[in-house]
């Protein structure tokens, strides 16, 4: 399992950086393209879609986000707020009141998650500008992961929700916390994150993306866990499907795109 998810990474890692930093802004928007429908394809696959309604809701998905491409669209400022408050209040709701979103609902949520995503992909990494703010916030998910992970195995003993995800502890997700506002300290120095805050703001921001990442890992914990399935898919050998890689960079780059916006 090690060595299958060390050779993915290997393979992934370079496709990503370059399209990160080399590719244009069309191709950048048809490769978040594609990673947002296979993630939508494996969160149909959880939720129990059937092949029919599965086939229609992505090939509606995939004409949008091209019609949003060649058409240059944005979100409004209102549909960045609804997506900040689906984070902020929804999401823990969701996860306090365990629902089982179906039919209609269903697809609602999947966009819900999907397509803020993309635009903020796009958004945070605008043509022919730096890709610090981008980069920063991605490298903050992998941060506060690899922190709590860590730090939760040495030390972990009180369950942060042991019903729907039952390796999580909070002296993980204290410590991966931690980690984050030193390293959000050093990226606010260095002028990474794309706006001008203070330390106390740069603090907040962090505590506030560090939050939406954990409640985006557990938020597809637990729809898998409702569903009973383990992984979202096997197309990432050793490391699952793409929502389990993205679920808490679904959140956090929806987030933090809709305060920059609403800033």
């Amino acid at each position: 399992m090690l060595k299958q998810r060390i050779l993915t990474a290997l393979i992934l890692l370079p496709i990503m950086l370059l399209m990160l930093l080399w590719a244009n802004q069309a191709i950048w928007g048809l490769f978040c393209g594609l990673i947002a429908l296979l993630a939508l394809w494996e969160y149909g696959r959880i939720v129990g879609f059937s092949r029919t309604t599965q086939r229609s809701y992505l090939i509606g998905t995939a004409f949008f986000l091209l019609t949003a491409l060649m058409g240059d669209w944005a979100l409004p400022a209102f549909v960045w707020l609804l997506a900040l408050a689906f984070w902020l209040v929804v999401m823990p709701m969701w996860l306090r009141k365990k629902w089982i979103p179906q039919d209609v609902w269903a697809m609602a949520c999947g966009w819900l998650l999907m397509l803020p995503f993309w635009f903020g992909m796009l958004l945070l990494r605008p043509e022919n500008e730096s890709v610090a703010s981008l980069l920063s916030v991605m490298l903050l998910v992998w941060i506060a992961d690899s922190g709590a992970y860590f730090v939760g195995r040495a030390w972990g003993k009180h369950k942060l929700a042991p019903v729907i995800s039952p390796k999580k502890s909070w002296e993980g997700a204290i410590g991966g916390w931690i980690i984050v506002l030193i390293y959000m300290c050093w990226a606010r120095e260095w002028g990474w994150l794309g706006v001008k805050m203070s330390w106390f703001g740069t603090m907040l921001l962090s505590t506030i993306l560090v939050a939406v990442s954990i409640g985006g890992d557990l938020l597809e914990s637990w729809l898998k866990r409702a569903h009973g399935v383990k992984d979202s898919s096997q197309l990432l050998p050793g490391h699952g499907g793409v929502f389990d890689r993205i679920d808490s960079l679904i959140a956090v780059i929806v987030v933090y795109s809709a305060m920059m916006v609403l800033w």
